[in-house]
């Protein structure tokens, strides 16, 4: 499939409302993000109603892959990362660096990407602009670009539709460094006239993203850097240890504190990226909505704690090899839980929604308050579509046994069970959302059509073959 290449004013041609502009947007970068991959068609047909089974791979993950190649930004010699997967935001990332300079070469393992940062650049904006459509990662250049250019710009920023994501947490931090910020009509526009200097810096909210920022621009800042309320999570301190490896002095200490000693430079690393959680969980999910056995090979234990725990609690069942871990549903009713998504070591907030598809065969009530994005409900209207009984409260739900404390924009939803899950036609409207999509489709009695494929390459890596290795019946829509 080529790549779409129409503009915002081609999109407006198709749209006359709103709502439509906004759904010929995400078709545009449905298009293009699997265009990326060579996803050769953006619909599909699936016969429901089958049992998935047998073994698929999971490579690195993309919360850590995409940011690994950042950090090759602040090299002087060229780094190699390992176990990349073959995602569409892995591909903006490269193209994002390619405009900079990086020269990017393909090892000879499956995976392996070589970038070397010797001749880094200022690209043009409306390069930058071009490729920023389909990910929010350019926000994190800016610090390694500051510190190797003197300056940096941001793009209007797209991804995934689930909430606000504001950056104020992002500029703040760079402000604090030294960073001088001009808002400008097609972006932000960053320099840092004396350089960047170490700070000390309190999260209000132990964002991700926030932290990737303070890391990948302090370890060159001159001085000493103090992170309270960091994220955690095991993509963080694979991170961290990419960034020690090109010889940065950084120091995990209780209770979310981090401090980092800035050093005159940093060299290339040779790393190999944590397997991917999302993804693991995500065919979890769909083996135990399917009444199936999936073993997902190149996970972990260790970083699946949580969310193995959940999986038992519902009635699934798993065993822990060394090469991956085997899940599948083990006959009887499934059990309603109540699920409080956290950061790391919490519940994540991705794995909430491919699990809500299996909790539409749990016999009961299940209730899971979300407290991380404001917004990510929106895909249970396709599976109320389909015959779930899903009950979405906008303001949340109050509840004494709660353990996460409740933010104010956070939303809780309700789903009784056991219902027969028809199919339907689906459009995809997010990256996790539209896995749990397709969940639902191989779930679900009869034939579904889900379109706006192509966003789930944005993190899912070759997963029409994955479903054809573990016998789901589907064909594509030309």
């Amino acid at each position: 499939m080529a790549e779409h290449d129409a503009t915002s004013d081609e999109a407006e041609k198709l749209a006359q409302s709103p709502e439509d502009l906004e759904a010929a947007g995400r078709k545009l970068d449905a298009q293009k993000a699997g265009a990326r991959v060579g996803l050769t068609s953006d619909e599909i047909i699936i016969n429901g109603g089958r049992p998935l089974k047998g073994r698929i791979e999971v490579r690195g993950a993309k919360n850590l892959a995409t940011k690994a190649m950042v950090a090759a930004l602040l090299g002087k010699s060229p780094s190699v990362l390992r176990n990349v997967p073959n995602i569409s935001d892995v591909r903006v990332v490269a193209g994002l660096l390619a405009l900079h300079g990086v020269l990017i070469t393909r090892g000879d393992d499956p995976g392996e990407w070589r970038l070397d940062p010797s001749n880094v650049e200022v690209a043009h904006q409306a390069d930058i602009d071009a490729h920023a459509g389909s990910s929010r990662i350019p926000i994190l250049f800016c610090g390694p670009l500051l510190h190797r250019l003197g300056e940096a710009f941001i793009p209007d920023l797209g991804g995934c539709r689930i909430g606000d994501r504001p950056i104020d947490f992002h500029l703040d931090a760079l402000r604090k460094f030294g960073a001088v910020i001009e808002k400008l009509p097609s972006g932000i526009s960053l320099t840092a006239p004396h350089g960047l200097k170490g700070a000390n810096i309190e999260l209000p909210y132990p964002s991700v993203g926030a932290t990737e920022q303070v890391l990948l621009t302090s370890v060159l800042a001159e001085g000493q850097t103090e992170l309270r309320n960091a994220a955690i999570e095991p993509e963080i301190i694979d991170l961290i240890c990419i960034l020690q490896k090109m010889g940065a002095i950084i120091s995990v200490e209780p209770n979310r504190v981090i401090f980092i000693e800035g050093v005159p430079e940093l060299r290339g690393y040779d790393h190999r990226a944590i397997f991917d959680r999302n993804e693991a969980a995500s065919w979890a999910a769909a083996a135990l909505a399917t009444k199936g056995d999936v073993f997902v090979g190149g996970v972990k234990q260790e970083e699946m704690m949580t969310f193995l725990n959940v999986f038992r609690k519902v009635g699934g069942d798993f065993d822990v090899h060394d090469d991956g871990i085997r899940f599948w549903h083990p006959g009887g009713d499934l059990k309603p839980v109540t699920i409080e998504t956290d950061v790391h070591p919490g519940f994540m907030t991705d794995w909430q929604q491919p699990l809500v598809v299996a909790l539409t065969q749990a016999q009961g009530v299940s209730t899971i308050h979300e407290t991380v994005y404001e917004n990510r409900f929106g895909f249970t209207d396709a599976l109320n579509k389909m015959g779930a009984d899903i009950t979405v409260y906008k303001d949340g739900l109050s509840d004494p046994r709660r353990r996460v404390k409740r933010r104010e924009f956070e939303q809780a939803a309700v789903i009784t069970g056991p219902v027969p899950l028809r199919g339907a036609d689906i459009e995809v409207p997010d990256l996790r959302g539209g896995f749990s999509h397709l969940i639902a489709a191989l779930t679900a009695e009869g034939q579904s059509k889900v379109t706006n494929l192509g966003i789930i390459s944005r993190g899912y890596e070759n997963f029409i073959e994955k479903l054809r290795l573990l016998g789901a019946d589907f064909v594509f829509e030309s």
